[in-house]
């Protein structure tokens, strides 16, 4: 009887990557960014705790446009909200230019050490894309500082809502499918360290594999991954073994 793995090298012939925090380091590269600027507001805080309270006041206001349902508002434009909210809440007297210079060092962020690699392992044998919700010139602006081509680039807006609604894995799976006609649902996998887009991924119909970087346990749903591994070299050795 094969393995779930064996099935997985057999049947897949795409990999979809989530980007801010499965591909690229997002706490680590936004805290050395505002770590200088926080020092200059003379701010005594965590600049690691500012980071989570940023990326946490700009997920829950993505989710609640999505649930709104009254139009995609731009990711960009939700960092501005978020971190002039997180501003407020600290204290620190800021400009808008101050915020949008924050919230623009999230193009910038460069992949954690093991992404590289083990990519370059797997587009032996897989198509690689990324489906982000991101805005499009937000995607177009990181390419460079990501430093590896995938063979396509996926932004939400695509959708006109942000993961996990089902619309956006819907949308890649259509411009998959539009590029490359012999890649079928089946044949799909979905990677992020996150739970919540494993979950909107495999209830989509897309395989999924969660990367546990943060050692936590992904939780009680019923659309639980198909493999969960530690970091990208344990993707790749799994999904693309070398002889």
């Amino acid at each position: 009887m094969a393995t779930i793995e064996e099935i997985l090298q057999r049947e897949t012939r795409a990999l979809v990557f989530d980007l801010y925090g499965t591909v690229v380091d997002m706490q680590s590269g936004l805290t050395a960014a505002v770590t200088p600027f926080l020092k200059k507001k003379s701010w005594d805080g965590n600049p690691s705790s500012f980071v989570t309270w940023w990326r946490r006041t700009h997920f829950e206001d993505s989710m609640i446009d999505g649930l709104l349902d009254r139009g995609h508002t731009p990711y960009r434009q939700i960092g501005h909200r978020a971190v002039s909210q997180v501003m407020d809440r600290c204290g620190i007297k800021h400009t808008q230019d101050e915020v949008t210079w924050l919230v623009s060092q999230i193009e910038l962020l460069k992949p954690f050490p093991d992404v590289i690699a083990a990519l370059n392992q797997l587009k032996t044998r897989y198509k690689l894309v990324i489906l982000s919700n991101g805005d499009r010139d937000m995607l177009e602006n990181a390419r460079p500082h990501i430093g590896f081509p995938f063979d396509r680039f996926i932004s939400v807006q695509e959708a006109g809502y942000f993961k996990p609604h089902f619309a956006t894995y819907a949308a890649a799976e259509e411009i998959i499918n539009a590029e490359w006609p012999h890649i079928e649902r089946s044949g799909i996998i979905f990677v992020a360290n996150h739970a919540f887009d494993c979950i909107g991924a495999k209830s989509h119909g897309f395989r999924s594999v969660f990367i546990d970087r943060r050692k936590r346990p992904f939780g009680q749903s019923p659309n639980q991954p198909d493999l969960i591994v530690a970091n990208f070299a344990e993707l790749a050795a799994t999904l693309a073994p070398q002889s």
